[in-house]
């Protein structure tokens, strides 16, 4: 079997990052993520420098762009790292926006600094459109690599390898198949060894109907109480799936619909938001079919978004005070920092909010926290400060951008050639061992083990 060393994603959900072994003398790298929550926690300080050898790497791959799998990327950078970086032409489009936030939140705001990163970056980013081949030089040898639409965010793939005697599939992080905007993964022919995520790999999410009911209810009580819905969520993917489920509820609602505000209070999202736009070939054809008939998914005439500082301060002051009912949406989405913390902090104690989690919790975050003891009626700590919980809290599950377990298996079943090796990886323990026992069942004959 081909060697493979996981340097993240092993003993939790975040933290991605994978050195695949082509030859004794070369490797490529697959992603080089964050830490977040208890697993940033658990590491000793100054943890975040590369603490493995870059000598033999040639490359590194980038599956997608959020955080927990690019955030390393600039102390990769200043680790001497200088090889090619290879992603999909939208990740290449959109990456040097997130790395640029990351630094400024988690690093610097030297805007010296802040430049010569990013050009450092580009100069290194390779875009390549999806189901192209495309070799990367190992020594006298190249392997070949082909990225494949892996449905979880814009631009987002999987990664198939070609090497001498056997090919290696890195899932990165899947979509479910029937997420709004874009189209479903689709599994490879053949694999002899794949790394996959397990984030839901003991869970099945709601139907899209059925979620989208849910999220409906969510919203009616928040009109009838003259809330505040506060989503944490995501800049890239959860923000614009939203919106998009937002538009179609819009859409089909009565006249009380047109009174309700829908605020995106992220100048990061807002930006994320405009590519989704402008990257629309990479729609599926629902979304196309929208447009179409002149409706405009992320751009309707309830959204708001909030860019400066001042604004989203008057905003949160405003909110408290006004009564009207309105749905913000705000980063990061594990409550862990960003402007959603500032909102929590403010309306937490307020029975007429709601918080509504679409996304995965990771433990050791605050929106963990919430999640967990605000139904009971309980408290979180918000940078340093105790705010008791008396908000509504709600979870759908079915907006995650992660497949859930039988996607997963679902990926493994249809492929012809079934892998004789499967690595599991970013999940908890619970969903990581409920996952391989379900995949040990499918392919009695193939190695399933967790790292």
């Amino acid at each position: 079997m081909t060697k493979i060393i996981h340097h993240g994603a092993v003993k939790g959900v975040t933290g991605s990052c994978h050195q695949l072994f082509i030859d004794n003398d070369h490797s490529v790298l697959i992603d080089c993520g964050m830490f977040q929550g208890a697993e940033a926690s658990d590491l000793e300080q100054g943890s975040l420098a590369i603490n493995f050898s870059l000598s033999n790497i040639v490359g590194l791959i980038v599956t997608h762009c959020h955080i927990d799998h690019v955030g390393r990327i600039p102390y990769l950078l200043a680790a001497g790292f200088n090889k090619p970086i290879y992603a999909t032409e939208a990740t290449a489009q959109l990456l040097p926006l997130v790395i640029e936030d990351a630094i400024k939140v988690g690093i610097s705001r030297d805007a010296d600094l802040i430049d010569k990163v990013l050009g450092r970056l580009r100069s290194l980013l390779k875009p390549f459109p999806y189901d192209d081949w495309f070799g990367i030089p190992a020594g006298g040898a190249q392997v070949e690599c082909c990225f494949r639409m892996a449905g979880h965010i814009l631009g987002s793939a999987y990664v198939e390898f070609k090497l001498p005697d056997e090919r290696v599939t890195f899932s990165g992080d899947l979509g479910a198949p029937y997420s709004p905007l874009l189209a479903a993964p689709k599994p490879p022919y053949k694999c002899d060894s794949l790394v996959i995520e397990s984030t839901y790999g003991d869970k099945n999410h709601e139907g899209r109907k059925e979620r989208r009911l849910e999220l409906k209810r969510v919203l009616e009580r928040c009109l009838s109480n003259a809330g505040t819905v506060l989503i944490p969520a995501f800049s890239i993917g959860r923000t614009q799936e939203l919106l998009y489920e937002l538009e179609e509820i819009i859409h089909k609602g009565s006249d009380d619909w047109d009174h309700l505000d829908v605020i995106v209070d992220s100048p990061l999202a807002s930006e994320f938001t405009q590519h989704y736009r402008s990257l629309k070939t990479l729609w599926d054809k629902e979304a196309r079919r929208k447009l179409s008939q002149g409706r405009h998914p992320l751009a309707f005439e309830q959204l708001i978004t909030i860019n400066s500082h001042a604004d989203h301060q008057r905003l949160v002051n405003h909110l408290k005070q006004s009564g009207r009912p309105a749905i913000v949406i705000a980063a990061s989405g594990m409550c862990a920092g960003g402007r959603i913390v500032n909102y929590l902090k403010t309306l937490l104690g307020d029975p007429k909010t709601d918080v509504l989690f679409v996304g995965y919790q990771a433990q050791g975050t605050a929106g963990r926290d919430i999640q967990k003891y605000g139904p009971r009626g309980g408290y979180v700590y918000l940078d340093g400060e105790k705010v008791n919980i008396r908000a509504g809290v709600y979870t759908i599950s079915g907006y995650s951008a992660h497949a859930d377990q039988k996607d997963l298996v679902n990926f493994v079943k249809r492929m012809r050639v079934k892998p004789k090796e499967i690595r599991i990886v970013h999940g908890d323990d619970e969903a990581k061992l409920a996952l391989k026992t379900k995949l040990q069942a499918l392919v009695p004959e193939s190695k399933v083990w967790i790292p």
